[in-house]
């Protein structure tokens, strides 16, 4: 019998996580965009002490800035620590920037940062386009997946 090798997946490390976007947020697009990091910033986001919570992105000047995510600062850094708060250029490609600054014109339309992740050594950043929930929204999607949990559950007993 011959074996077929299967392709692998790019590595991919996921280091920070917004949980709370999905939440309070309904993504409508996704990007990957290259984030702009001094060298004390990039050991300490591969540390994974990086806060996405309360970040966001704007388009200023043709370009996109990741603001208010708190990268903490590397402890063997001392002098080279940047301010943990200070806004990071994303790096996205023209055509990509030309879309989101159309659609970030709409009103309730906001740039949410997702995840922080390794790619091919390199920290890429998962950028949803989203527009806010309201709190029925939120409770449907809780009671949804409370019913698929427990349909899950029941699904796994019969077997």
């Amino acid at each position: 019998m011959i074996s077929v090798a299967k392709k692998k997946k790019p590595a991919t490390n996921v280091l920070a996580r917004n949980k709370k976007a999905r939440h309070d947020y309904t993504i409508l697009e996704t990007y990957e965009a290259g984030i702009v990091l001094t060298g004390t910033e990039i050991k300490s986001v591969r540390a994974g002490r990086m806060n996405l919570k309360d970040g966001f992105a704007r388009v200023r000047n043709g370009e996109v800035w990741l603001e208010n995510v708190h990268i903490s600062p590397y402890e063997q850094g001392n002098q080279f620590n940047v301010d943990p708060l200070r806004n990071r250029k994303l790096l996205l490609k023209k055509r990509e920037i030309k879309k989101l600054i159309g659609t970030t014109q709409n009103a309730g339309i906001t740039l949410v940062p997702l995840r922080v992740y390794l790619k091919h050594g390199v920290a890429k950043l998962l950028l949803g386009v989203a527009r806010g929930k309201h709190s029925y929204d939120k409770r449907e999607t809780i009671k949804r997946r409370d019913q698929d949990r427990e349909l899950r559950r029941v699904m796994k007993n019969r077997w």
